[in-house]
């Protein structure tokens, strides 16, 4: 006989107070269930149960067996539900996190074709560019552009994007085009600023070497589209992903300021809690942007 069998034969007994009430309650016959705890009992080679006339109580052993078999027996009801889960058809609430420039440009379009496919599924976004405790603010997934710093947690790439410095021809004709990274110090920068930010670009030379280039500049947002208008009405240089710029640079309403340098390339990872499983409806936001962002 399996061992869960008896531990929910024991417990059940405990729980109904009798052999007959057990049975009843599992839906077997009373001598099922008595072969059960006998076996258990012939097994740990000591009684688990004070049998009275009236009731049947756990010994004092038979207590503490009670108390580990049922946080086992729970998590064997836990570990089928997940398997459950897994099998069926994705549904909840999925929170996710993502920055406000990748959000508002990329993901929400996305969206709305994702929840056609997933009407079982309820979105809740939420676009800042802080840190987020994924697992304290209840986020189920989390979209973030470069490296990923908290080892703990799952990433998957998603896809990657390109930066490039732009600005408008009309500021390049007035100011000139900078040849080398060093003449960036000569220019007016526009800073994309953020909780986490330290006002530093950094920027593959024409070695591919990485540079830093402190960006000091007259005008500083936290949004990147603002920045791109900003640019492209001629106020300085902006360091801006291509999602952001490439409309805007196909329409000549801004260009590539220095084209001769190594196209800097930054992956867009999805960042979800450690463990063995994957919920249904995060693996299927996950399954859905690859499909989509890698076209």
């Amino acid at each position: 006989m399996g061992r869960l069998i008896e531990m929910e034969a024991f417990a059940t007994v405990v729980e109904e107070g009798g052999f007959s009430d057990a049975a009843r309650k599992m839906g077997v016959a009373k001598s099922t269930v008595s072969k059960h705890i006998s076996s258990l009992e012939t097994r740990l080679g000591t009684h688990l149960l004070s049998r009275t006339t009236r009731r049947v109580c756990p010994t004092e052993i038979g207590l503490a067996y009670y108390d580990r078999a049922t946080r086992i027996l729970n998590d064997a009801g836990d570990a089928d539900a997940l398997v459950t889960s897994l099998h069926s058809s994705p549904s909840g609430t999925l929170r996710v996190s993502a920055d406000n420039d990748f959000g508002i440009h990329i993901l929400a379009p996305l969206l709305v074709a994702f929840l056609n496919d997933f009407p079982d599924i309820r979105v809740e976004v939420i676009l800042d560019n802080k840190p987020v405790d994924l697992i304290n603010e209840r986020i189920d997934l989390a979209i973030r552009i470069g490296t990923q710093k908290d080892s703990s947690m799952r990433a998957r790439k998603l896809t990657q994007t390109s930066f490039r410095l732009v600005a408008s021809p009309d500021y390049l004709a007035a100011y000139g085009h900078p040849e080398n990274i060093e003449d960036l110090a000569h220019h007016t920068l526009l800073q994309h600023s953020n909780s986490v930010g330290d006002n530093q670009w950094k920027l593959p030379d024409a070695n591919g070497k990485l540079r830093q280039i402190r960006a000091d500049g007259r005008l500083s947002i936290n949004d990147g589209q603002s920045l791109l208008t900003a640019s492209a009405s001629g106020l300085g240089i902006a360091y801006l992903p291509e999602f952001l710029f490439r409309r805007g640079m196909d329409m000549g309403h801004i260009v590539d300021v220095m084209p001769d340098l190594p196209v800097m390339q930054q992956c867009v990872n999805a960042i979800y809690p450690p463990g063995q499983f994957t919920q249904p409806k995060v693996r299927a936001l996950i399954d859905f942007l690859v499909g989509n962002l890698s076209r």
